[in-house]
Parts: structure tokens; C-alpha cells; sequence
């Protein structure tokens, strides 16, 4: 009886495992119809995306040649480009996508006809535009040939589309079928294997106690995988840590240079000088000279070098950038030589500019320069005024522009170019293409920076042989503009002081006091010192009359800022002028110096300091 029941047992499992095969076998070869059905419908979607996608770049390429007629602007012939570049690839691929169904192929030879025919359309329509024959264009435009051949190439992708949407629904019916004689076999299957559950039992302890052993594997494989990410992370880092300390290596080196240039004409002219003081004074005063011409490359450097980093203080005021132009255009002949011609074309109507005039000046005058060396035989610069608007288009594609009303000003040269790489490292500081002496770097970085920090934007348009555009887009001011014109660098008389005007000097660095003491004394004013904040206020409490405050902004305990306030609570009338080599928030706020703030930057010229002092007392 025992051998009986093994045997019908044994029965059982073999029919149990037979109709197991044959589940699986009938799964398999369902499943594999029910796949070539579902590949069906998926082809015929893919005929129809593609279809629309044709037409789409077709229309795409008529907009954009459209837009081309109306504006003239070479930029919408972008979505032509795109979308012949489109057509091609679809074209390509449409014929071996219907190739099974001859009805579509020859459809689809038709359509590939009536595309290229109206592609060949707006080709020619492009030509004449180009020509300058806008007229043809739009003449064209007007015949009604581009709209038959447009309604041709709908009439025959809607055709296609409706072949495709028959198969469709063909194919889909028979992916239905297919699908629900899949269910029914499963449900089968799936029945007959419930027999053998018993069986499955068994089975399961073995597989749970698999599935553990896998599921620690892969906990262990996932804590593998998640350092390695955060070990790659940190690399990351560090390579970006590193491409920094490279940049900041590059800049320093870059300072380091120029200044040990400069500093070895300042104490080898003064050496020399110290020498020959005695025994040749002409030549002491030539190597002074010399030392005085290094002193102020050093202090152009640094300014340059804080208009890079955005960090010099600014006084903009209302500007008429016609007026500045056209007062720069003498000076700009003497600097730039007989073989530069220099033309101008100004704006009708221009807006006022919110800028710094002064800083403007030398942006336009180290653009001016860098025309010049890029014509080393001679050519022709060109300076533009014009009101443009920069709009959210724009602004999204150029990091840090405001979308808004601006002046542009742009200096063209036609001069050697620039190729993209090139422009791509333009504004970075020490980076330049001349000789070796002929060129900081830093004239590119400073015009940036100087914009940048001024709020505008800047833009380098240039082709190797054609020569080079910058267009700087300054900030509008809307109002009436002040009168700016070039200052006069030729002035030679220094402003003396009135009969007893008293300066009052705080400077806690005790050289640079007493240079600023004998400078002022040497323009006859009464000069008192004091070496902080604290002693200031004193002498201010002792001396009855105090017609300047002169006050470093830089000290301990109390800056210079702090201490004018203080002062002018006891004598609100004293009129104050503050000096620093560097400042960012006493009384300079987001790069703009504060309203009424009388500032003298360092290093600073006796005729500099005469001109400034005697123009905070007349004020």
C-alpha cells in the first residue's frame, strides 16, 4: 500500500511537472506573439511620431525663414538650420520604417519630393535675402507657391498618418487577442500548479533562507558602492580645490611679477637718485622721475586689479556717453598715433548712462589701445553709441544680465581678431596674446570687472581676419544726464589754500601721515595730526576751527567713517575727505561709494590731493 502511494505520488509529480512544461511552453509561445503584436503597435507609433516630427521641422524651417524676411536678423535663420538638419534625418529614416507596406512607401516617396521642393523654396527665398533683395522674398512669400506646397506635404503626411492610425487599430485588436489568450492560459498554469503547492513548501524554506543570504550581499555590495560615491565625491572636491588654488597661483604669480617689475624700478631709481644727489642732481631727478613712473604703473596695477574683483568705489552719476565720446576723441588721437583713423558714430536721442564717467573713460581708452595693437599696420577704429533693451532670452543664456533698457558703447577695430578660444579667455586676469612687454593682461580683466560691478554686461564679437567688436551695455538712467567731459590731465598748477585753513589728518600709519603733513604744508594749509580715531576727537574738542577733516577709513578701535559721524555731532558743518587703499562696507555698499562721500583713493599725487582737498572746501 506504502509502495502504491509513492507511485501515485511519483504519477502526481510527473503530471504535475508536465503540465508545468506545457504552461511554460504555451507561456512562452503566447508571449512571443503577444511581443510581435506589441512591436507592431510600437512600429506604427513610431511611423506616426516620425511623421509628425517631419512636418514639424518642415514648419520650423518656414518660421524661422519667415522671421528671417521680416526682422532681418541673420538669428532666426537658427530654426531653418535646425529644421533642414531635422528633415534630413527624417527623411532618411522614414522609407525603411513603411518599407513593409508599399502603399506608404510610395507616400512616403512622394513626400520626400514635395518637402525638397519646398525646402528649395525657401532656399531661394534665403538667397535673395541675403542678396538684399527682401523685396523677392516677400514677393515670394505672397505668391501662395509656399502655402500649396505646405498644404501638399499636410495632405500627404494626413494620409500616412490615417494609413498608420488603420494599422493601428489592427494591430492593437490584435495585441488585445493575444493579451487575453495569455490571461487564459495563465489562469490555467497557474491552477494546475496549485497542485503542486505542497511541493512549492518545501522549496520556499530553501529559497527564503537563498533570498536572506543574497539580500546581506547586497546590503554589503550597496555600503561598497556608497563609499566608493562618497570617496569619489571627495576627489571631486578636491580637484576643484585644487583648479582653484591653480587660478589663485595664477593670479598671484601674475601680481607678484608686474609688482616686482615695478618695485625694481622704484628702489633702483631711488638708489641711484640717493647716490647721485650730490654729485649730479640732473640725473637724481631723472632716476626720481623714474621711480615716480614705476610708483604709478604699481598703483594703476592695483587698480586695475580691484576693478577686476569688482571691489573699486564707484561714483556713478548720470552720464551722456555722446558727450564723453566725443569729448575723448582729441586725446584719443595723440594716444593712439596718425596711422589709427578713428571714426565715431553716435546716437541720435541717446539715454543717459548710470555709470561711473571716469572709469568709463578708461575702459573706452584701454579697448582703444588693445584696437591698436591688434592693427600693428594701421586701420580703422570705430566708437558707437546706441540705446538697445536686453530682453529675458538674452538674460537667460548670459550669467548675471538684468533684462532691461542700457547704452550700448562699442569700440570696433579692424584689426587681426580673435579666434573662439581666445575670446572664451579674454577677461582673465594676466591672460594676453602680445609680446612679451607689450601687455599686463589685466586692460580686458579691468573693463570687465568695471562693468560687471557697475551692473551692465559685456560682450566680445570677433572672427580671425575681421577684425574685433566689445560692446559695453551700461545701465540706463532714467532722468536728464549731468555734464561729463574728459578731465583735464594737463594741468600743471596745483590749488593752494585760502589765508588760514586748518586740515586735520588722522592716519595711524606714521609715513604715510607724515607724507600727507608735508604735502598739504607744502600747499599752505595749516595741518594738525592726530594718529587714531580717539586722539582726533580730541584735537577736535581742544583746536576751535577745523575747516577738513582728512581721515584714513582703515584703523584700530574706530574707523575713519565712525569718527566723522562723531565729529560732525559736535560740528555738523565740518566737511570731511576719507582716503583708504581698500574699503567695502564704511563707505562703499555694493561697489557704489555711499551719496556725499568726498574720497581720495591711495596711492595718491600731491596735484591729486590739491585738487581733491581744494574741491571738498569750495563745495
Amino acid at each position: 500500500m506504502g509502495e502504491t502511494r509513492r507511485d501515485l505520488g511519483l504519477i502526481a509529480l510527473t503530471i504535475g511537472f508536465a503540465i508545468v512544461a506545457a504552461a511554460v511552453v504555451g507561456v512562452l509561445l503566447m508571449f512571443n506573439a503577444h511581443q510581435k503584436a506589441q512591436r507592431g503597435v510600437l512600429h506604427t507609433l513610431t511611423v506616426q511620431e516620425t511623421l509628425s516630427s517631419t512636418l514639424s521641422h518642415l514648419q520650423d524651417a518656414e518660421t524661422g525663414t519667415r522671421g528671417y524676411y521680416i526682422t532681418r536678423d541673420l538669428e532666426y535663420l537658427r530654426p531653418y538650420i535646425n529644421g533642414r538638419r531635422g528633415l534630413t534625418r527624417d527623411l532618411r529614416e522614414l522609407p525603411g520604417l513603411v518599407a513593409d507596406n508599399s502603399v506608404q512607401v510610395s507616400r512616403a516617396s512622394a513626400l520626400a519630393q514635395c518637402i525638397g521642393e519646398r525646402v528649395e523654396t525657401l532656399e531661394i527665398g534665403i538667397a535673395d535675402a541675403r542678396a538684399g533683395q527682401f523685396q523677392r522674398s516677400q514677393e515670394l512669400v505672397r505668391s501662395g507657391r509656399g502655402k500649396r506646397q505646405m498644404d501638399e506635404c499636410r495632405t500627404l503626411v494626413a494620409q500616412m498618418k490615417g494609413e498608420e492610425q488603420r494599422l493601428l487599430v489592427e494591430r492593437d485588436a490584435e495585441l488585445k487577442r493575444w493579451s487575453n489568450r495569455l490571461t487564459i492560459w495563465l489562469v490555467f498554469g497557474g491552477l494546475s500548479i496549485f497542485a503542486l503547492a505542497w511541493y512549492a513548501t518545501q522549496d520556499a524554506r530553501r529559497r527564503a533562507r537563498a533570498a536572506i543570504e543574497a539580500g546581506d550581499a547586497l546590503l554589503a555590495t550597496n555600503r561598497a558602492l556608497t563609499e566608493e560615491a562618497e570617496n569619489r565625491a571627495a576627489a571631486e572636491a578636491q580637484v576643484r580645490q585644487m583648479q582653484k588654488m591653480e587660478s589663485i597661483g595664477q593670479l598671484t604669480g601674475g601680481v607678484a611679477h608686474d609688482f616686482n617689475n615695478m618695485l625694481a624700478i622704484v628702489i633702483g631709481s631711488l638708489d641711484m637718485a640717493r647716490r647721485r644727489l650730490a654729485s649730479d642732481p640732473d640725473k637724481a631727478r631723472e632716476c626720481v622721475d623714474n621711480a615716480m613712473e614705476g610708483a604709478e604703473r604699481a598703483a594703476q596695477l592695483t587698480s586695475r586689479l580691484l576693478a577686476f574683483s569688482r571691489q573699486q568705489p564707484l561714483a556713478p552719476k548720470p552720464v551722456d556717453a555722446n558727450k564723453l565720446v566725443g569729448g575723448m576723441s582729441e586725446m584719443l588721437r595723440r594716444t593712439l598715433g596718425d596711422d589709427i583713423r578713428i571714426e565715431t558714430v553716435l546716437a541720435g536721442g541717446l539715454w543717459p548712462a548710470f555709470i561711473d564717467g571716469a572709469q568709463l573713460e578708461n575702459a573706452l581708452l584701454n579697448l582703444c589701445v588693445n584696437g591698436r595693437d591688434a592693427m600693428p599696420g594701421g586701420g580703422r577704429l570705430t566708437i558707437e553709441t546706441t540705446c538697445t533693451h536686453l530682453d529675458d532670452s538674452y538674460a537667460a543664456t548670459h550669467a548675471e544680465v538684468v533684462p532691461g533698457q542700457y547704452v550700448m558703447v562699442s569700440v570696433t577695430d579692424t584689426g587681426t581678431g580673435m579666434p573662439p578660444e581666445v575670446i572664451e579667455r579674454a577677461f582673465d586676469p594676466f591672460y594676453t596674446t602680445k609680446g612679451v612687454g607689450k601687455g599686463t593682461g589685466l586692460g580686458l580683466s579691468q573693463v570687465f570687472g568695471f562693468v560687471k560691478q557697475s551692473g551692465g554686461h559685456v560682450k566680445i564679437y570677433s572672427e580671425p581676419g575681421f577684425g574685433t567688436t566689445v560692446k559695453l551695455y551700461l545701465p540706463r538712467h532714467f532722468g536728464e544726464a549731468e555734464t561729463a567731459g574728459v578731465a583735464d590731465r594737463g594741468v600743471t598748477d596745483l590749488p593752494r589754500a585760502k589765508p588760514d585753513e586748518i586740515i586735520l589728518v588722522v592716519e595711524d600709519e606714521d609715513r604715510v601721515r607724515h607724507m600727507s603733513v608735508d604735502a598739504l604744508r607744502e600747499l599752505g594749509y595749516v595741518v594738525v595730526q592726530a594718529v587714531d580715531a580717539n586722539q582726533a576727537l580730541t584735537v577736535l574738542e581742544i583746536q576751535p576751527r577745523i575747516d577738513l577733516l582728512f581721515t584714513d577709513i582703515v584703523m584700530p578701535d574706530m574707523n575713519g567713517r565712525i569718527l566723522s559721524d562723531r565729529a560732525r555731532e559736535k560740528r555738523p558743518d565740518l566737511k570731511v575727505l576719507y582716503t583708504t587703499g581698500y574699503t567695502r562696507n564704511a563707505i562703499v555698499h555694493n561697489g557704489m561709494l555711499d551719496h556725499d562721500v568726498a574720497f581720495l583713493a591711495k596711492p595718491f599725487t600731491i596735484q591729486q590731493l590739491a585738487v581733491k582737498v581744494r574741491e571738498v572746501l569750495d563745495a
